[in-house]
């Protein structure tokens, strides 16, 4: 008799995250040290490049896997840029977004309070990848966010 199997494993969310980094080795020492991040476990191919990487951070896991251009699956390096930016709330932005940045980190826009209600700011790691941070700090109603909105200077 076969027991029936949850079709979103245990611990996982609806969506997740999977980068492909060039290096995925070092990404993942640079995770743990930028972001906390525990390593959940990975895979090897036999040609010694990472094919699978699990990570957490808090509360929510990160794939992650080496180039493998044959297939398709190149970093954001060797596409010289990204348009993704991955969304990190944490208890004390100012605190993790110095501890990103002293891991390697490029910082794109500096932490500032915003008029959503986050302090929030946004840095690039050593792979490319965009990484936004914030720190909810007071809720703002939709209408008030509206207007303070439409107060802001064009992009």
């Amino acid at each position: 008799m076969t027991t029936p199997v949850k079709a979103i494993p245990e611990g996982m969310h609806t969506i997740t995250p999977h980068l492909v980094c060039a290096n995925a080795a070092a990404a993942i020492d640079f995770y743990k040290k930028a972001f906390g991040a525990e390593e959940q476990g990975r895979l090897t191919g036999p040609d010694g490049k990472l094919a699978h990487a699990m990570l957490r951070i808090g509360d929510s896991s990160l794939m992650l896997a080496d180039e493998y251009p044959n297939w398709g699956s190149v970093s954001p390096n060797t596409l010289k840029g990204s348009p993704v930016t991955i969304h990190l709330y944490v208890s004390n932005v100012d605190a993790a977004f110095e501890r990103a940045v002293a891991a390697g980190a490029t910082v794109k826009m500096p932490v500032a309070d915003m008029f959503w209600g986050d302090r929030y700011g946004v840095l690039t790691d050593p792979f490319g990848h965009h990484w936004s941070m914030a720190t909810h700090t007071r809720d703002v109603s939709p209408a008030d966010m509206e207007k303070a909105m439409q107060q802001q200077a064009p992009c």
